[in-house]
């Protein structure tokens, strides 16, 4: 009897080792994914504030709030699809990526083509502050969680790509971990983002003229913080969509770009940091020219589809 009971133990201590280690290769496979998906990360980060302008501070964190649920939601149902199809058809991914990059290059494309020629419907919003409805508040609420698939897509498929581990289990739950922290992340540093400028009131309201000085500070810099995020939301769309794009089409055969851009990157030995910036800046233009390309065609396919009938 005694003999079973240390068997016993020594099995459940050989499960214990098992699992730690189990728990390891997801950590380090999640700290690996996440790494590689950071790029994309730093795009969701800097796109989401856009989504809570124009509403008042007491419906900030609550919008935050839907918009966190969805893109949870969003993972679930990624993290569910692209693990049934990479035992299925794993050839999909270079195809699901180049529509995701094409999205990306579309919005960041439009962005940029805004700014140099904004719309009369744009500037009232800028000139017009008013308290959105809950109607308003659904749209924005749908788009930005429709962005986020689009991003979510792309960090968990870039995720997948990067993870080592041969076990579907280990597999499946790295990519649990890696949306949970993707998520926090990005939608963590959102809520901190538009709530900075109430910590700056409540600073000004103490007696220290030090915490008083760095409360307007806080105040005064939000508006410039939010401006620069809506730029750097813009260009991250077009670098990363950009570089999805560039690699994707020569998984899939046309390696033309890539092969001139990486030509253009290796063609002088740079330093690795301005070598960075230099197949960014690449990738962003590209990016940049595909989106023009899709914005020119759906602009094409929208006049002859709402195009009148000439008269007789």
């Amino acid at each position: 009897m005694s003999a079973s009971f240390f068997a016993l133990l020594d099995d459940i201590a050989v499960l214990a080792r098992a699992a730690a280690a189990s728990i390891d290769d997801v950590v380090a496979g999640a700290a690996k994914a996440s790494a590689k998906a950071a790029g994309v990360v730093i795009d969701d980060a800097a796109v989401s504030p856009q989504y809570v302008q124009g509403l008042t501070p007491k419906r900030e964190l609550p919008v935050v709030w839907k918009i966190t649920r969805g893109s949870l939601l969003n993972k679930a149902i990624i993290i569910a699809g692209i693990m049934v199809l990479s035992a299925w058809a794993p050839w999909i991914f270079p195809w699901l990526l180049i529509l995701g990059g094409t999205y990306l290059a579309y919005e960041g494309a439009e962005k940029v083509w805004h700014w140099i020629r904004p719309s009369h419907a744009a500037k009232a919003d800028v000139e017009q502050v008013v308290e959105r409805t809950a109607t308003d508040e659904k749209q924005m609420v749908s788009s930005a969680v429709r962005t986020d698939l689009v991003l979510s897509i792309e960090i968990m498929l870039i995720s997948l790509a990067n993870i080592e581990a041969s076990s579907w289990g280990i597999r499946l739950a790295t990519l649990i971990v890696v949306g949970l922290l993707m998520t926090v992340a990005v939608y963590g540093t959102v809520a901190l983002l538009i709530r900075m400028d109430d910590v700056g009131f409540w600073l000004i309201k103490r007696p220290a003229q030090a915490l008083q000085a760095i409360g307007r500070g806080l105040v005064k810099a939000m508006p410039w913080v939010f401006r620069a995020l809506t730029v750097v939301g813009a260009l991250a769309m077009l670098w990363v969509g950009g570089h999805i794009l560039l690699v994707n089409l020569a998984e899939v055969g046309v390696s033309a770009p890539y092969d001139i851009v990486s030509g253009i990157v290796h063609a002088a030995p740079l330093p690795g940091v301005v070598a960075w910036f230099v197949d960014s800046g690449l990738s962003a233009i590209f990016g940049l020219a595909w989106g023009l390309v899709v914005m020119l065609v759906l602009g094409l396919i929208a006049r002859l589809r709402f195009k009148k009938p000439v008269s007789h």
